[in-house]
């Protein structure tokens, strides 16, 4: 599911919410704040893309993620990956390591958790 840039700023905030009525949701954004209207849009529109349920308390939504936030930033991350490094991750890590200026720690770490996934698959 591609969501476009103003949907996506609503599901983060939503993520880390996990679940909010209107009120909350319009109070996590910074501001200058999007009309309660043009957050309702965009609530309506996630709803109709399956991405948000919503639990109704009267007249009043509480709105919660059905997308869960690991499934579409993986599915991101491996369109950049295939877009970018022609679906190449060893040319991402290449890129990563070298254009992120990491320090001998950082690299270290990264080194142990790559060692960590070798030893777990032969399990």
């Amino acid at each position: 599911m591609n969501l476009p840039k103003s949907e996506e700023q609503l599901m983060q905030h939503l993520w880390k919410l996990d679940r909010a009525f209107m009120k909350d949701i319009v109070e996590a954004y910074e501001e200058p704040r999007p009309a309660s209207t043009t957050i309702a849009t965009l609530l309506k529109r996630l709803q109709d893309k399956g991405a948000i349920g919503f639990k109704k308390y009267g007249s009043v939504r509480e709105y919660y993620p059905i997308l869960k936030k690991e499934a579409y930033f993986s599915k991101h991350f491996n369109g950049v990956i295939k877009d970018f490094f022609n679906d190449s991750v060893s040319q991402f890590a290449s890129f990563f390591t070298s254009e992120q200026n990491l320090n001998d720690e950082e690299l270290n770490e990264l080194k142990r958790i790559v060692e960590e996934q070798i030893k777990t698959r032969k399990k």
